[in-house]
């Protein structure tokens, strides 16, 4: 079980260089639904993992042994987790719950007072254009998706290039990227050393939205101005909206201005990192679900334990029956 339990624990650990590497080898379209997938399985990988061990050193205790009728003494030798190990399991474990509520309601209040904010004001196609120079643009799923643009942001831009970054921020509800980013948000709050993952993540949507936007406008550098001219003059909403103004701004308007053909990411290099991530994310997965398989195991082998002193015991040389015929029978089928 120890092994089993280790590899989900150290496999999140590769994700900076996974993120690193992988990200500028692959297409935006496909960079922006992998990274979350494989950053969720990991940290969920990690998270069973530390589930696990907690519950394996909280089944030694004599008293959770006799609640599920096992011998705690044949229990702890069929594990391989000492008790400090499951204490600290546990307190992480506290920690991650903790990290986890923690996001769900920072995230619930800013959706809710995003959306209090652009209901009062003026709605034309699902764009809220917001009083105040200050240059805002960003885009936020929920009720039907709304997309803000300040009059600051407006004058800043020409009118083409308020048509490029529509088309940018219309692209992000378009191609669901809220729903990829919250994934990343969700496994970021249960494995902090998964975060390169989500940050390459957020990345690959802003080129994937400058893409798409390309091709509806037809102009790859009118999208790239206005990106430029957009992020120079304003900032993003927060950390959980999609904003033209994110990112690696630099490196999205060279890739705009660079590379008129279509992006990198189908060539046998990028299929066989893919194929090795993805291997990776599966024996995560497989190691966790193993662990569990032996804990149920070593959970079972002392509960045949705890029967056979007590089937052992008679006058005589016979064995005694358990006090009850349904106790008789619940040892039988252990």
């Amino acid at each position: 079980m120890g092994l089993d339990l280790l590899v989900p624990l150290l496999l999140p650990l590769a994700s900076w260089p996974v993120a690193q590497w992988l990200a500028p080898r692959l297409a935006p379209r496909l960079a922006s639904a992998l990274f979350p997938a494989i950053a969720l399985v990991l940290a969920a990988g990690s998270t069973a993992a530390l589930l696990l061990a907690a519950a394996a050193g909280l089944s030694q205790l004599p008293v959770i042994a006799r609640l599920g009728e096992f011998s705690p003494t044949a229990f702890s030798a069929a594990t391989a987790v000492p008790i400090p190990v499951a204490v600290a399991s546990g307190a992480l474990l506290a920690a991650v719950a903790g990290a986890v509520v923690r996001a769900a309601l920072r995230y619930r209040r800013w959706y809710r007072r995003v959306h209090a904010e652009l209901d009062g004001q003026t709605l034309d196609g699902g764009v809220v254009v917001l009083p105040g120079t200050e240059p805002i643009a960003f885009a936020i799923a929920g009720r039907g998706g709304r997309i803000a643009l300040s009059s600051g942001m407006l004058a800043v831009l020409g009118p083409d290039e308020r048509v490029a970054l529509l088309a940018h921020e219309r692209a992000h509800l378009r191609l669901r990227h809220p729903v990829y980013a919250a994934t990343a948000t969700l496994a970021s709050a249960l494995n902090p050393f998964v975060r390169p993952l989500g940050t390459a993540a957020r990345f690959a949507m802003e080129r994937w939205a400058d893409e798409a936007a390309a091709e509806r406008v037809g102009d790859r550098r009118l999208v790239a101005t206005a990106v430029a001219k957009a992020a120079l003059a304003g900032r993003a909403e927060a950390a959980y909206a999609l904003a033209a103004t994110s990112g690696p701004v630099p490196l999205r308007v060279h890739a705009l201005l660079d590379k008129a053909s279509a992006p990198p990411g189908r060539g046998p290099l990028a299929a066989l990192a893919v194929a090795f991530v993805l291997g990776c994310s599966a024996w995560s997965a497989v190691a966790s679900l193993q662990a569990a398989a032996d804990l149920h195991a070593g959970i079972e082998s002392a509960q045949r334990a705890e029967c056979r002193p007590v089937l052992a015991q008679g006058t005589d040389g016979q064995a005694s029956l358990p006090a009850t015929g349904e106790d008789h029978r619940e040892c039988a089928e252990r």
